[in-house]
């Protein structure tokens, strides 16, 4: 994958002292040292697990301002009840646990405390939580499979997915139906493990989605997420990383489809709190139609203990209409010189009409054409899923939007 991968020494090093966009693009970030530091990585208020430790959000906040609070149900201020059904369904290999779990269990809250109201209303409103536990030195032939169906109502959740050392799993995590939904999902990797994740929330219209993954990588383990967002009336998700040691990797990777009148918001905290550790991340969204408004917040922290750090963090919007409205904002902070790489990029433009052009010049009818262009755009990132029926369900399902725009 060529434009996620790391840029040459030598170009990170501009990105980091904010050298030039692309031509055509518009860019945002901000960038902190250590005798400087804004705090613009982290949220507001301290993480913790206590909703009473957050105030209820008016919109003026720094991790709120984009978000529109009226639509959320009342996950934000307290007024949202459980009241729903969400049917759940875990396919897995034979040597994998899957268990119901208390509050008290002490596996819950190890990858990281909730850090808004939203995501501390979901760890304190949840009855049972679902612990899914892959052995040491296991290596998983067959992926993990965890469909959630909403039916209607507003539900709560907690997740655990944990590798034991050395081992090695792939998770597939499937959203659809129509809920009001809020949940926490940790990933906790052992020493030398290898997870792979891929998130698809592919909601009704009218779902609301409210969501933070935590993952905490052990030493030299390798994690990699791939997040996949199409339905939904809100989409709010916060994917997090820290390491538990050094050599760790992660790999963060996102595919957004905004339509007319959805918001769809990511939020990514990569905390390099560990020295020799890798992290990329490559997010890229599309948008059409009227009030189609997609958020990506890529927020990299280096601790002054993380000597050799390697980061780098891109962003790519596709607006394919008028109507619609992206807000990217990549931060970089840093608070060592002793690191290895580490910058950031971001650009939104409009669809060209001479790539359109190009392509119908040589036969190709213009519908044709148009979803060529978007399956290119989208391609690399697809192509990381690794698992041929999720890929081909997702093309499929950006035609149809394409489709649906043009009907």
């Amino acid at each position: 994958m060529a434009e996620a991968q790391n840029p040459p020494a030598d170009q990170r090093q501009t990105a980091v002292q904010g050298g030039p966009p692309p031509a055509g693009a518009t860019t945002s970030g901000s960038i902190a040292v250590a005798a400087e530091s804004t705090v613009a990585t982290r949220m507001s208020a301290e993480p913790s697990f206590d909703v009473a430790d957050f105030p209820v959000p008016h919109g003026r906040e720094e991790e709120w301002r984009f978000t529109p609070l009226d639509r959320l149900k009342g996950l934000h201020d307290g007024t949202a009840e459980a009241s729903g059904t969400l049917k759940v369904e875990i396919s897995a290999p034979d040597e994998v646990s899957v268990e119901t779990v208390g509050r008290d269990d002490a596996r819950l809250g190890r990858a990281g405390k909730p850090v808004d109201r939203v995501a501390a209303q979901a760890f304190s409103s949840f009855e049972k939580a679902t612990v899914v536990t892959v052995p040491r030195e296991a290596v998983l032939a067959e992926p993990i499979r965890v469909s959630l169906h909403g039916e209607g109502g507003v539900t709560y959740g907690h997740t655990v997915f944990e590798l034991g050392a050395f081992a090695e799993a792939v998770l597939v995590l499937d959203h659809t139906g129509d809920a009001v939904r809020a949940a926490n999902v940790e990933y906790v990797l052992g020493d030398g493990a290898k997870l792979t994740v891929v998130s698809v929330q592919d909601w009704d219209d009218s779902a609301v989605h409210c969501s933070q993954h935590n993952a905490l990588v052990g030493r030299d383990a390798s994690f990699k997420s791939v997040v996949v967002t199409f339905g939904g009336d809100v989409v709010r998700l916060h994917p997090r990383v820290n390491y538990a040691g050094p050599g760790g990797e992660a790999e963060l990777y996102g595919l957004y489809f905004t339509d007319a009148g959805q918001h769809q918001e990511h939020r990514l905290l990569v905390d390099h709190d560990s020295p020799q550790c890798r992290s990329n991340v490559a997010y890229k969204g599309a948008l059409q139609g009227e009030g189609a408004h997609a958020v990506w917040i890529g927020d990299v922290l280096i601790r002054k203990a993380a000597e050799g750090t390697d980061s780098y963090e891109l962003n790519r919007n596709l607006v394919l209409t008028d109507g619609a409205r992206v807000d990217s904002v990549p931060n970089l902070e840093i608070e060592t010189g002793e690191i290895a790489g580490a910058g950031h990029a971001s650009a939104t433009g409009r669809f060209e009409d001479a790539q359109l052009f190009y392509l119908m010049s040589r036969g190709i009818p213009a519908d044709e054409a148009r979803r060529l262009v978007v399956r290119g755009f989208f391609a690399e990132l697809v192509q990381q899923i690794g698992l041929p029926d999720v890929q081909e369900r997702l093309l499929a399902r950006i035609d149809a939007e394409l489709e649906a725009s043009v009907a």
